[in-house]
Order: structure tokens, then sequence, then C-alpha cells
């Protein structure tokens, strides 16, 4: 069996799903795939590599075509489908954070936030970091989320461990933070106008 490169990022994602970023080596996912470890060094120079190509898969999705058509809509939109994403893996947003820091993953998701906000009307310099604030919001949050939902599964968390957490459920929490970030690119363009 000749192995090719979606086999070692189907491998490596399966991996992660069962055992955690923290045990996705490559000498297990060699023994998973019934190949040397040096067989996945053909395809990928090293396991960062592995990771930046991982995270485009988990990523894949933010290339769909976009339903809204208003600017906030849009944002909130990509905002929510990035957040799918990551929680739809076993530490997918602690693997899609890290690539995202190193630069490994060549998922567009960022450039299509900044131009919902460039149709909001900011200029590209402002679009730019705004398409940051709302990435490494959603970072955040779901690395938060996951890292609780784990805790929790194991039963980790006691049940006085924050009162934050009991009152709204985790898309409350993320849709909160998500309207106060694009009220406040409302009340910033606002400003730009008077």
């Amino acid at each position: 069996m000749q192995l090719h490169r979606a086999d070692v990022v189907d491998g490596a994602i399966a991996i992660l799903d069962q055992y955690g970023l923290a045990d996705l080596t490559m000498r297990r996912l060699a023994g998973s795939l019934q190949v040397q470890p040096g067989a996945l060094y053909w395809h990928f120079p090293n396991k960062q590599a592995l990771l930046g190509a991982v995270a485009d898969k988990i990523l894949a999705p933010m290339e769909d075509p976009i339903e809204a058509t208003e600017w906030s809509s849009q944002i909130g939109e990509l905002a929510h489908r990035l957040r799918g994403c990551l929680l739809a893996y076993r530490d997918g947003a602690e693997l899609v954070s890290a690539t995202y820091a190193s630069r490994l993953t060549t998922s567009k998701g960022r450039e299509r936030l900044v131009g919902a906000a460039i149709r909001a009307g900011m200029p590209r310099q402002e679009a730019e970091m705004a398409g940051f604030t709302v990435l490494y919001y959603v970072l955040g949050q779901t690395v938060d989320e996951q890292s609780r939902m784990q805790m929790d599964s194991a039963g980790a968390l006691t049940e006085d461990a924050s009162p934050l957490y009991d009152t709204p459920d985790a898309t409350a929490r993320f849709d909160f933070g998500l309207q106060l970030f694009i009220a406040g690119v409302r009340h910033l363009l606002g400003e730009k106008v008077r």
C-alpha cells in the first residue's frame, strides 16, 4: 500500500480525536499507519508541517460560501463557523492556535474576516487588526471551552469552580463577546463618520 499525504493527515486527525494533541507523535502516527516513522518525512519535513496540514483540514469549512449579506452577519457567521471547526476535533482549538502562531496554516479564514470588516467600511490596516482580534477571540474562547469540557469529562471540575460558567451556556458566552466586538466596530465606524 502506498502512503499518500492525505492518509498521513487523516491518520493524524484520528489520533488527535482519540488521544489528544499531546499524544499525537510521529512514532504513534507511523505505528497507526503501519509504516516506519521515516516514511512520514517523505510527506512532511517535520511534525510542525504536519500540524499545519491538519489545521488546514480542520479549517477547510472556512472556505465555504458565506450566506450572510450584511458585514456584521458575515463576521458572526464566520466566527461561528470557525468555532464549529475547532470544536469538531479534540484539541482542535489548541492545535489551530499553535499553527496560527507559528504561521503554519494556509487557511484563509482570517482573510475572510478582514474582508467583512472592509465591507463594513474599515480601512485595510484596521480591518487586518479586526480580523486578528476576532480570530484570537474565537481561538481563546474555544481553547478555554474545550479545556473545560475535557476537565469536566475527567471529573476534574467541581460544581463551585466558577459561577461565570454556570449561568449562560458556552454559545451564549461566545455570542455575547462577539456582539461586543461588532458593537465596537459599529462605534468605531460611527466615530469616523462624525
